[in-house]
C-alpha cells in the first residue's frame, strides 16, 4: 500500500469515528430534565415563563415539556393509556395556553436518515481498502507465496576485507571474473559452475565471502535464509523459490545467497511426512530451478552451511553446486591479517603486536577474533580509555576463551586449596609431557562456570594429533583428578568436565582413529551428530564381543594415562605444594613463574620475580610471556627415551 493509499485509509476511519460520536451524542444526550409525569401538573401551572410548560410533545412513550419560547425544557415517561390521555384533556380545559400534541410516527430527523446511508458507504471503502492492502495491489489473496529475499545492488564488502583466505578467494574469483565478462567464456565453450557451496565451521566467513563475491562483480546480491522458504502452508516454499529466480531473472546477473540451506537441502526421505513432505516439495523446486528445463543464464547460487553431509546428493551434483569451497579455520598468518582488518576502524594503541595475538588465539574464528576485539574495546570503554591497548587485548582473550572473572565470588579456604592443587596438577603435568602445549597461564580466580583454569598455548597451527599426544593430553587432563587423591586422599566433583574429556578422546582412539592394536584398523563409531530419519534405524556393526573389547581398550588407555600421571605428580610433590601454595598467595601465575618451580627456585625468589614483572607488566600483559617460536620443533632436546621432559 502506497502513501497516498494509507492517508486516505486513515481520513476514512476517521470518519467512521466521527459519524459513530454523533450518532451516540444525539442518542443519548438530552437537554431537558427528566422529571415523573404526575410532576407535569405543577410544571404547566408555574408562574415563572421559563419554567412553565406550555405544550406537551408525545413521542411514543416519551412526554417532552417545551416552554412558551419553544425551549424542550423537560421530559417524562410514560404510556398511551387512558390515565396520560385524560390527564392530558384535562390540563388542556384546566390551564388556559397549554396544549398537547402527537408525533408522526413515519417522521425522522435529518441525521436519522444521513448516518446510515454514509456509514454503509464508509464501510465499504474501508473493507475495499484492507482487501487492498491484504493482496498487495496484485491478484493474489494473500502474500504468502511472495519471497522474502532481500535484494541489495550496492555490496560495499570487497575482497579486501575478507582475510586469512587466499585460497578461498582464488577460487571465487573466477565467479567474479565470469559475471564482469562472461563471453570471455562462452566464446571457449566454458560452463560457469552455477552454484557454489560455502561449507565450514560456524564464524568463518562464509556469508562475508558471498557478499564479496557480489561486491566484486558489482551485480545485485539476493539473500534468503534456507529456513525462509518453510512455512506450514502447503506449496508456500515452491513457490517462494519460483519467485525467488523470476525476480532473480529480471536482474541477471546476479548472485542467490541462501544462507543455511541444509535447513531445506536436507535428504529427501527423511522427513516424519516422507515424500509429501512440504520441505521436500520446496528442495524438489530448487532443484528443477538450479538445473532443469529452465535456463538460469547469469544466475549464480551461492549457499553456506556447516553440515553438508547431511545435504542431499542431489544438490551437490555437477550442474547444480557443482563446486564446493571449504572455508577453514584462519591459520596464525589469517588470525593476524583478520585481526588487522576488523581494527580498522578501532583506535588501537601504538604497541600493539597482531602477530603476538595471533599466536595466542589458535582455534579462534574470525567471528571470535572480532569478538575479541570488540570485548577489548568494551573494557576500553569501561575504563575511559581513548585507546585499545594490550591490557584489554589480553582479558578479551581469556574471556572468549573460558569467560568473565568472577573476583567477588565468595571462596572457601578449602575450595581454594581444592583448586590450587587441581589445577597444578595440571600445568605440571602439562610442562612433562613433551607433546603437551607449553602452559600460557594458570589461575585459581573462577571465570565462567569453572573454579579455576589452566591454559596452555599451542606454538603452531598442527592439524594432526598423534598418538602420544593424545596419550599425554589424556594423561595432562587426569592431572588435577590425580593430585586431589594424591594430597586432599579424597575426589571431588571438579573433575566431571576432565572425566567427560579423556573418555571422549580415549573412545576416538579405539573406535575411529585406529590408534588400538587390541581392536585394529576399522572405525566403529562416527564424529557426526546423529540425523533424524537417516540415523533413526541405525543400529551398531559389530558384536556384543567387540563392544566389550572397546570398552576394556578405553579403561586401558585412561588407566595407563592415570597411572603415569600419578608416579609422575608424586615424584614431583615438592614442585606441587610450591605451586598450590604460590597460587593461593598469587591466584594467577604464568609461564615463567610455571618454568621456575619445575626448576627448583625457592618461593622467595619467584614472588620477587613477580613483583617485579608485575609492574611491567600492569598495562602489557603479553610481557609474561616470551616470544613465540617460528615452529614448533618436532623432538624435545631435553625428552629423555621415556619421552618425558628432563627435570
Amino acid at each position: 500500500m502506497n502513501k497516498s493509499s494509507k492517508i486516505l485509509l486513515w481520513v476514512v476511519l476517521g470518519a467512521v469515528i466521527l459519524l459513530l460520536g454523533i450518532t451516540l451524542f444525539t442518542s443519548f444526550y438530552s437537554p431537558a430534565t427528566e422529571i415523573k409525569f404526575s410532576e407535569y401538573e405543577e410544571k404547566i401551572a408555574n408562574v415563572d415563563a421559563s419554567e412553565r410548560v406550555t405544550t406537551i410533545v408525545v413521542d411514543d412513550y416519551i412526554y417532552k415539556g417545551y416552554n412558551a419560547n419553544g425551549k424542550y425544557i423537560f421530559f417524562a415517561y410514560g404510556d398511551r393509556g387512558d390515565y396520560t390521555a385524560q390527564k392530558l384533556d384535562e390540563w388542556t380545559g384546566k390551564y388556559p395556553g397549554f396544549k398537547y400534541t402527537y408525533t408522526d410516527p413515519n417522521a425522522g430527523s435529518f441525521w436519522s436518515y444521513l448516518i446510515p446511508f454514509f456509514g454503509i458507504i464508509l464501510v465499504c471503502v474501508v473493507f475495499y481498502l484492507i482487501i487492498r492492502q491484504t493482496q498487495g495491489g496484485g491478484s493474489k489473496a494473500m502474500s504468502f507465496a511472495k519471497s522474502k529475499a532481500r535484494v541489495n545492488s550496492n555490496i560495499k564488502v570487497r575482497f579486501a576485507d575478507v582475510a586469512g583466505a587466499e585460497e578461498e578467494k582464488a577460487e571465487l574469483a573466477e565467479v567474479v571474473e565470469f559475471l564482469k565478462s562472461p563471453k570471455k567464456f562462452s566464446d571457449l565453450g566454458a560452463r560457469i559452475p552455477k552454484g557454489i557451496l560455502l561449507v565450514g565451521p560456524p564464524g568463518t566467513g562464509k556469508t562475508l565471502f558471498a557478499k564479496a563475491v557480489a561486491g566484486e562483480a558489482n551485480v545485485p546480491f539476493f539473500s534468503i535464509s534456507g529456513s525462509d522458504f518453510v512455512e506450514m502452508f502447503v506449496g508456500v516454499g515452491a513457490s517462494r523459490v519460483r519467485d525467488l529466480f523470476d525476480a532473480a531473472k529480471k536482474s541477471q546477473p546476479c548472485i542467490i545467497f541462501i544462507d543455511e540451506i541444509d535447513a531445506v537441502g536436507r535428504q529427501r526421505g527423511t522427513g516424519l511426512g516422507g515424500g509429501h513432505d512440504e520441505r521436500e516439495q520446496t528442495l524438489n523446486q530448487l532443484l528443477v530451478q538450479m538445473d532443469g528445463f529452465e535456463t538460469n543464464e547469469g544466475i549464480i547460487v551461492m549457499a553456506a552451511t556447516n553440515r553438508a553431509d547431511i545435504l542431499d546428493p542431489a544438490l551437490l551434483r555437477p550442474g547444480r553446486f557443482d563446486r564446493q569451497v571449504y572455508v577453514n579455520l584462519p591459520d596464525v598468518r589469517g588470525r593476524e591479517a583478520i585481526l588487522k582488518v576488523h581494527s580498522r576502524n578501532k583506535p588501537m594503541a601504538p604497541n600493539v603486536n597482531f602477530k603476538i595475538l595471533a599466536r595466542m588465539t589458535s582455534g579462534f574464528s574470525g567471528a571470535d577474533l572480532e569478538n575479541l576485539l570488540n570485548e577489548a574495546a568494551i573494557l576500553a570503554a569501561r575504563a575511559n580509555k581513548k585507546l585499545i591497548g594490550n591490557k584489554e587485548l589480553y582479558e578479551g582473550i581469556n574471556k572468549v576463551l573460558v569467560g568473565p572473572q568472577k573476583k567477588s565470588r565468595l571462596v572457601t579456604e578449602s575450595d581454594k586449596r581444592i583448586t590450587a592443587y587441581h589445577e597444578a596438577g595440571h600445568a605440571i603435568l602439562a610442562r612433562l609431557c613433551k607433546n603437551c602445549d607449553p602452559v600460557q597461564e594458570v589461575s585459581i580466580i573462577p571465570r565462567g562456570m569453572a573454579a579455576g583454569y589452566t591454559m596452555t598455548r599451542p606454538d603452531s597451527d598442527d592439524n594432526h594429533m598423534s598418538k602420544d599426544k593424545l596419550k599425554d593430553i589424556v594423561c595432562m587432563t587426569l592431572g588435577g583428578r590425580v593430585a586431589e587423591e594424591i594430597v586432599i586422599k579424597d575426589v571431588c566433583t571438579g573433575a566431571s568436565s576432565d572425566l567427560q574429556k579423556v573418555t571422549e578422546i580415549s573412545r576416538k582412539m579405539v573406535t575411529e582413529w585406529g590408534m588400538s592394536e587390541r581392536v585394529g584398523l576399522v572405525t566403529y563409531g562416527s564424529d557426526n551428530p546423529i540425523f533424524l530419519g537417516r540415523d533413526m534405524e541405525a543400529h551398531n556393526s559389530y558384536s556384543e564381543e567387540t563392544a566389550n573389547m572397546i570398552d576394556e581398550e578405553v579403561h586401558k588407555i585412561i588407566e595407563e594415562a592415570h597411572a603415569r600421571a600419578t608416579k609422575l605428580l608424586t615424584e614431583k610433590r615438592s614442585v606441587l605444594d610450591n605451586m598450590a601454595r604460590l597460587l593461593i598467595e598469587r591466584e594467577t601465575i604464568y609461564t615463567d613463574e610455571v618454568d621456575m618451580l619445575m626448576n627448583g627456585e625457592p618461593l622467595e625468589k619467584i614472588n620477587e620475580y613477580m613483583d617485579t614483572k608485575e609492574k611491567a607488566a600492569q598495562e602489557n600483559p603479553f610481557k609474561r610471556y616470551d616470544a613465540p617460536t617460528e615452529e614448533k620443533k618436532d623432538e624435545d632436546p631435553f625428552a629423555d627415551e621415556n619421552g618425558e621432559r628432563k627435570h
